[in-house]
């Protein structure tokens, strides 16, 4: 039956999905702004990929423990499993401006550059996302373009942020 509580279920696990991976991106990308010059490129993703299952873990938790209070039991390992599951691209999300962090370092570059390489990936992810949750959402025109440009615009902030504290503060 279409609208029942199976798609119902299956389109909040998609959005849920989709918002863990966002919040991945933000979290990966705020890390790369924070210290990516600071630390050593290789220690720099372990704390990016560490920073993220210590985010992604507390927010479980949170979560769990707030639906047991509500729902007046506990879950079940299959719904534990299913929600650490629906989740867990807010790890995954740093996959893959960790590895164009980790390759522009490989290739030569500074570890600034390689920083401001995976943050630069981060915001591409970033407007991915928003442009994917803007197609689900079937925004079209100028709906489309301006979420879209939000989450960029969110990715560039950062990035004038960060040079801003590096050049002027630091």
């Amino acid at each position: 039956m279409i609208g029942g509580p199976a798609d119902r279920t299956a389109v909040r696990t998609a959005g849920r999905r989709r918002a863990a991976g966002i919040y991945g991106a933000i979290v990966t990308a705020a890390i790369l702004t924070a210290v990516g010059e600071q630390l050593p490129t290789a220690a720099l993703a372990v704390a990016v990929v560490v920073t993220l299952l210590v985010y992604w873990s507390a927010e479980e938790f949170a979560e769990i423990v707030g639906e047991q209070t509500s729902g007046g039991g506990l879950p079940t390992r299959a719904q534990v499993r299913a929600e650490l599951r629906a989740t867990w691209p807010m790890v995954t999300a740093s996959y893959g401006p960790l590895a164009a962090l980790l390759l522009a370092r490989l290739a030569g570059a500074t570890p600034l550059t390689a920083a401001n390489v995976g943050l630069a990936t981060a915001v591409v992810l970033l407007v991915v996302h928003a442009w994917s949750a803007a197609r689900t959402a079937r925004l079209r025109g100028v709906q489309l373009v301006v979420t879209t440009c939000v989450a960029g615009l969110l990715g560039v902030v950062m990035i004038v942020l960060k040079n801003l504290v590096l050049l002027h503060l630091h």
